[in-house]
């Protein structure tokens, strides 16, 4: 179960570094080539990932109980209902970001849609990641 949830953690670096270099190439690069399309790529896949390493996690940690009174403790409504349903919009966003680029009818259009896409699903991850300063939550930086 460590194991897991340490992957878990350990990804969410990997996931936000991918992210973020894709939101940096939308906003730089005049060409949409075949790297960007990677990026963009491995940054769903990541998420995706991470989304099937959470789902595990939701169903087995001591952190997510459906209890009476679980919507009046913080850690079991941020794991319970909040840290999912914003982590679930934000892979939303990715993939039809994701998608909206390979529809894109030129370049600009293509790194429009990661452009709005993108960015809206790292407000969301920043936002529902349980961050270390979040000392209610009992998570590390791994």
């Amino acid at each position: 179960m460590q194991a897991l949830i340490s992957a878990h953690s350990g990804l969410r670096w990997i996931a936000l570094l991918l992210l973020l270099l894709a939101i940096f190439n939308a906003f730089t690069a005049t060409n949409y080539e075949k790297k960007h399309r990677l990026v963009n790529l491995f940054t769903m896949i990541t998420f995706h990932t991470q989304l099937l390493l959470g789902l595990v996690l939701y169903f087995t940690s001591e952190k997510v109980q459906f209890v009476e009174g679980w919507m009046k403790e913080t850690i079991y409504r941020f794991y319970g209902m909040e840290h999912l349903s914003g982590m679930l919009l934000a892979i939303v966003a990715i993939t039809i970001g994701h998608s909206k680029s390979k529809k894109g009818a030129d370049d600009a259009a293509k790194f429009k849609a990661i452009k709005v896409w993108y960015v809206l699903a790292l407000i969301l991850v920043l936002a529902f990641i349980p961050w270390p300063f979040r000392t209610e939550l009992g998570a590390g930086w791994f």
